[in-house]
């Protein structure tokens, strides 16, 4: 069971205390060392990012891409080293690794792709394949000429719809139920429901997943819904094929620790075996270009193994800890007032939101974020800092950050770090208003 959603964070004087004494001494830590040493070799291996002058970075946004989204576990690091040593048959381990990873998430079958985006192209692929019995070779072509057509709501047009235009379909947008039923016909392959765009996390959507998944089922058209970011809990890994989606995608970067270019296509063992049909390595198929190699197999199926052997309570105890350290170390700046907010879908984990004002305290949400970055070692907050971005009760005067993919220690560093920034404007500010 995840932890409930919290509103405001309440932190009692001896959590405060502990945190903040954890917060002064980071310095004496072993992450200070790690980081003092950033740019030695380790464990005789060159140091690439150092030789090519790419400073390492304090992940506090997120599992975004442009960040390099997750650091796999030890567990799926030496996995993935040890796959590199050795050539296989890349059909034969994606078989065996779908079957394995299907017998584990308790669906029919699985597949490892290239991310989420290619998940959904190869599903979409699929599902025209089965439709038409098209081959290939014949994708996206046959699909153009044939009007192929995806079913969306209007509410979860995105900007991963072209994974499936790749493939020669046409989006075909509705609003309310009666719209969807209507427009199913002979060109109908497949339709996609965002699950971040649900009705519980967007006001604006009218059909929920269960209706949503029936019509379609009314009509004998496959269903795909895309997960790309819903892991944490870990059931969902098996929950919506549970419900009778057909397929699923998940990122294998993000919450399941696997590899950056790497995500999971699950569902019905005949359309799964189309969107193999259409991946890398087949040269006349669209997926070819989204190839998975060895250790991108070997490596989702390690995270699947590490992901299954975490709990909940765990992860999210770990995220609320590193939470509360940062918290505790900024909480006394002029006009700070905190909350700790969970999305209920995509991105389950903890997400700190600090509002205060940018007059009394002398720097802005932005300029923090500069500071932040700007330093050594160079940390990223959120992306929805100093905006008014879509994202809770986001604007110009918060600064959002989420704990989740920091490692060992690194809260203490962000604590300070933030700290530094923030008291030291006050200050100057304060001095400034008394000349």
């Amino acid at each position: 069971m995840p932890l409930p959603k919290p509103k405001e964070q309440t932190l009692t004087r001896r959590r405060f205390f502990g945190a903040t004494a954890a917060c002064a001494a980071w310095a004496a830590s072993p992450c200070a060392a790690k980081h003092a040493v950033a740019n030695r070799k380790a464990d005789g291996a060159e140091n690439y990012y150092a030789k090519l002058g790419v400073p390492c970075i304090l992940n506090a946004a997120g599992t975004y891409t442009y960040l390099t989204a997750a650091v796999m576990p030890p567990s799926v690091q030496r996995a993935v080293a040890l796959a590199a040593q050795h050539p296989v048959r890349l059909k034969e381990l994606q078989q065996k690794a779908g079957g394995y990873i299907a017998q584990r998430l308790h669906c029919e079958a699985a597949l490892v792709t290239s991310g989420a985006s290619a998940a959904l192209t190869l599903a979409t692929a699929a599902s025209i394949a089965k439709r038409f019995q098209l081959q290939p070779e014949e994708i996206p072509q046959c699909a153009l000429d044939k009007g192929c057509e995806v079913i969306v709501q209007r509410s979860h047009r995105y900007e991963y719809d072209h994974a499936m235009q790749i493939c020669g379909i046409k989006v075909v947008e509705v609003e309310t139920a009666e719209e969807y039923r209507k427009s199913f016909n002979e060109r109908t392959v497949m339709t996609n429901y965002f699950n971040d765009a649900a009705p519980e996390n967007n006001a604006q959507a009218k059909i929920d997943r269960t209706t949503w998944l029936s019509i379609a089922h009314e009509h004998s058209v496959p269903c795909h819904l895309d997960a790309a970011a819903d892991v944490p809990p870990i059931e969902n890994l098996w929950k919506y094929t549970g419900m009778g989606f057909d397929l699923v995608c998940f990122s294998g970067g993000k919450g399941i620790r696997g590899p950056q270019n790497a995500g999971l296509l699950l569902g019905r063992k005949e359309l799964i075996a189309y969107a193999m049909e259409n991946d890398s390595p087949n040269s006349s198929a669209v997926g070819r270009g989204m190839k998975v190699a060895k250790e991108q197999i070997v490596g989702m199926v390690a995270a699947v193994d590490w992901i299954l052997s975490q709990s909940d309570e765990g992860l999210q105890r770990e995220f609320l800890r590193s939470t509360e350290t940062i918290l505790a170390a900024v909480k006394d700046v002029p006009t700070m007032k905190s909350e700790i907010y969970m999305p209920l879908i995509a991105n389950h984990v903890p997400h700190l939101f600090l509002h205060y004002d940018p007059q009394v305290v002398g720097i802005t949400p932005l300029e923090v974020a500069a500071k932040l970055r700007a330093q050594s070692p160079s940390i990223e907050l959120n992306p929805a800092t100093g905006t008014r971005a879509r994202f809770h009760n986001a604007d110009e005067n918060t600064i959002v950050l989420s704990t989740w993919m920091l490692q060992p220690d690194e809260a203490e560093i962000v604590a300070r770090a933030l700290r530094h920034v923030l008291v030291g404007a006050a200050q100057n500010e304060k001095r400034r208003q008394n000349l």
